[in-house]
């Protein structure tokens, strides 16, 4: 007679490799534990770009000199020639493409830390979601998150370079990059200047957004096939709707929970975001009423052709 062993238990998970997890605690220090993170303090003397003298000079500088090379390239270079570039626009996306990840993963596991270490503070009030979007009044540009949000300020400046590739290949000075650059880099500044809520959901879903179109803008700009769709314009779109609702939910949690720090720069941003989703739409609106004239003149077109065809 057989005797039927019982069936062993199904091994437990085994632990990560000594490798891999060196690596992740490397990752996780130099992006949420090291002491210039931690200790970070926004300040008009130590930050570099801090002062509103410098925001906007830049910005004054940026739309002085796009103009200036749009002019330039219509007076000494002919229509219709564009200015090759090679690899720049590809090696440009890449690196874009990684510095947004790097934000956005720096700001992940900074919210997470912080969350973890603070929430004691605000506990009874707020939910880690209600902190996301409205900072405790009395909040000061100091810490982790803050020192992301400095650094995706920065960022804002690299996002002005790809104006000029614009200008450059297709001889264009397109208004809404320029509004729109000019813009995002100035709430970026209101953001840490008046500790504003709502601004680290807002690095998190505009930099995931970001990693993904510059990381498919170098994936076409390597001859790779791009997809059937506007894809660049969707993923804006997603953008600028989760924008919409966060806004919403701040201003519900401003009332409903006794008030949100960095309010009045938030009205401002308000503001400023609406500018840029009516340029957006208006943009949209013209590209798509532009390839339906298109299509509709290319169907007109047609019975002629095809009586060409046949005589």
């Amino acid at each position: 007679m057989l005797l039927l062993s019982k069936p062993s238990p199904p091994p437990s998970n085994p632990p990560p490799p000594p490798i891999i997890s060196m690596i992740t605690q490397t990752l996780i220090y130099y992006l949420s534990q090291h002491p210039s993170i931690v200790t970070f303090r926004w300040s008009h003397i130590q930050s570099w770009g801090s002062t509103w003298s410098f925001l906007l000079t830049s910005i004054a500088f940026y739309l002085t000199f796009c103009a200036l090379v749009h002019l330039f390239l219509q007076i000494f270079i002919k229509r219709g020639r564009t200015v090759p570039l090679g690899p720049i626009p590809a090696a440009y996306s890449l690196f874009m493409a990684l510095i947004s990840a790097v934000i956005f993963s720096g700001i992940l596991l900074s919210t997470a830390a912080e969350i973890q270490e603070t929430r004691w503070f605000w506990r009874r009030s707020k939910t880690p979601f209600q902190w996301l979007l409205c900072f405790p009044l009395g909040t000061r540009p100091s810490g982790r998150v803050f020192f992301w949000s400095y650094m995706y300020y920065l960022s804002r400046y690299l996002h002005m370079f790809r104006t000029f590739f614009t200008i450059l290949r297709l001889r264009k000075l397109v208004s809404f990059q320029l509004v729109n650059n000019s813009i995002l880099t100035f709430m970026s500044f209101l953001w840490l200047e008046f500790s504003q809520s709502f601004q680290v959901l807002a690095i998190l879903i505009a930099t995931l957004v970001y990693s993904i179109i510059y990381g498919y803008r170098f994936w076409t700009a390597v001859g790779l096939p791009s997809a059937c769709f506007p894809f660049v314009l969707n993923c804006q779109i997603v953008l600028l709707g989760c924008n919409v609702a966060c806004h919403v939910g701040v201003l519900s949690l401003h009332f409903m929970k006794g008030g949100c720090n960095g309010i009045g720069a938030w009205w401002f941003n308000s503001v400023l975001n609406g500018a840029i989703l009516f340029l957006f739409l208006n943009f949209y609106v013209k590209m798509y009423l532009g390839r339906r004239k298109e299509v509709i003149s290319e169907a007109l077109e047609e019975p002629e052709m095809m009586k060409v065809k046949d005589k």
